[in-house]
């Protein structure tokens, strides 16, 4: 037997074990009901109706307080003794890594190829609604975060959960807090599996396979994905031993210039089509509201929108706290500002961009729903434009997927400490199991792989947001005082926050 008819044999069997638990996980997860004549997911409902309630329970502080929270990245309020391993501009990028990536260029693809141009619609709204969200839980990451003895600290909702509610309701919010920050743990640690993992393994090799000559090219074949997969995975565990300051070094440098060089490349796309923008709004806003070959008409491309928003920016989720609670900061608030931001660059600015490109070089590929298809749509549409350019964007997606690769093995790691301990041993064990799950990435379905990781990411999403509306008080308290601050008002004169700055929450 030959080695391509062995890998492809791997391949088949790997494909077999998960294409079963991955209907079934969508089945329990996504059980929906009937409405306006289609089925609803209970699920998205819940994080839009988590986005929708922050936005309200804050009086829209995604708006109001955009200027602070730049003001807060550019080092404006830096304080120099403050605890923390990484300042407010590399904990932004270190987060941004693990959402701006692949969500938004093969998500999108994705999106717009079985949602159409009206899914890019419902993207945005949520990306706007979960900067609210994302401000919530990153400001209780940094507030309940753990300070260890060499130095690093940990945080995200298996630290916030327990502590802030055992703050609030005593022995038995801490019960309570400690399940589902036991639930949260486990859910991280799949997501970052199937999302954070594989399906950047998956998507980065297939770019690469495209612009090497596809099916006939020297990685076309089944060898090839399982020798992308193994040299991927070796990086991976090389680099996930220098742990967050290692990956906020490289993050800091690699995702503003990814992001820059993409958005002007779909910005030459867009403008060298000017003449078609006006249109490809139409039909976007259209699309939204009277969607044609869309399963499920209006809700099916909200629903659709939701989804791919959800799983590129992650609001709601619990995973941002995690890197953000690495900050240096005495006020937990500043961070949580700097955090809507995340939502705003990565759905908002560069989602839109790939759909608007989408939308306007590749026709065909919305105007009917269909199988999911991923990056490769999105490089063919920069093709039609920039001969030249799906192969520099085959280089930013291969960097893409390793620093969001990176970034959700440090989160894994997070989750994976609380729940068997932490210790040099048990950070070895999980680093070398994440790289080494990296391999399966290559030759896993691509239907199979989105399956898994939104069952996991909108579980998550479930067990994060029931703590988060739990202890909104504690987070309005923490944005009041650090505003006070910023004012230079002494903490005792501060007071409670005035209504316009925040509305009150109900306890």
């Amino acid at each position: 037997m030959s080695l391509d008819s062995m890998t492809k044999s791997v391949d088949e069997a790997v494909n077999r074990l998960f294409d079963p638990v991955a209907t079934w996980l969508s089945d329990l997860v996504f059980y929906a009901v009937p409405v306006a004549g289609t089925e609803l997911p209970l699920i998205v409902a819940w994080l839009v109706v988590g986005g929708l309630v922050f936005t309200l329970w804050f009086g829209v502080i995604q708006f109001r307080k955009f200027k602070l929270a730049v003001d807060v990245v550019r080092g404006k309020h830096d304080e120099n003794d403050s605890p923390g391993e990484v300042n407010h501009f590399q904990a932004l990028t270190a987060a941004v890594s693990g959402t701006v990536g692949l969500g938004n260029i093969a998500g999108v693809a994705v999106a717009v190829s079985i949602g159409g141009a009206g899914a890019t619609f419902w993207m945005i709204l949520c990306g706007l609604l979960g900067m609210a969200t994302k401000f919530v839980e990153v400001t209780l990451g940094v507030k309940y975060r753990e300070h260890h003895a060499d130095g690093t600290v940990s945080g995200g909702p298996m630290h916030y959960l327990p502590k802030g509610l055992a703050e609030r309701f005593g022995n038995g919010g801490k019960i309570f807090g400690t399940v589902l920050a036991g639930l949260s743990s486990v859910m991280i640690l799949f997501f970052g599996l199937f999302g954070g993992n594989l399906f950047q393994i998956n998507q980065s090799y297939a770019q690469l396979a495209s612009t090497t000559g596809g099916e006939d090219g020297p990685l076309g074949s089944s060898a090839g994905a399982l020798t992308f997969g193994v040299l991927i995975a070796i990086l991976v565990g090389v680099v996930l031993i220098g742990g967050i300051k290692s990956i906020a070094s490289v993050t800091s440098r690699l995702v503003p210039a990814m992001a820059v060089m993409y958005i002007l490349a779909c910005l030459t796309v867009i403008l060298w089509n000017a003449d078609q923008v006006p249109s490809a709004v139409v039909s976007i806003i259209d699309g939204a509201f009277d969607p044609e070959g869309v399963a499920g008409g209006v809700i099916g491309a909200l629903i659709i929108g939701f989804q791919r928003a959800a799983f590129s920016n992650e609001a709601g989720l619990g995973s941002a706290p995690i890197a953000h609670s690495a900050v240096k900061t005495k006020h937990p608030a500043s961070e949580g500002l700097v955090a809507l931001l995340e939502p705003f660059i990565d759905t908002v600015i560069v989602c839109t961009m790939t759909a608007l490109t989408i939308v306007i070089a590749k026709p065909d590929s919305w105007k009917v729903g269909k199988e999911p298809e991923g990056v490769t749509v999105t490089s063919d549409a920069f093709g039609t434009v920039l001969p030249w350019f799906p192969t520099l964007l085959t280089i930013a997606v291969l960097l893409f997927a390793f620093s969001t690769v990176l970034t959700w093995g440090y989160y894994g790691l997070k989750s994976w400490c609380y729940l068997f301990g932490k210790s040099k041993t048990s950070e070895t064990i999980f680093k070398v199991l994440y790289s080494l799950f990296a391999v399966a990435g290559a030759v896993l379905s691509l239907e199979t792989l989105i399956s898994m990781a939104d069952a996991f990411l909108f579980m998550l999403a479930v067990f994060n947001i029931i703590g988060l509306y739990l202890l909104a008080p504690v987070v309005r308290r923490e944005l009041g005082s650090f505003v006070a601050h910023v004012r230079g008002e002494a903490p005792g004169k501060a007071g409670k926050p005035a209504a316009e700055e925040t509305p009150a929450a109900p306890n």
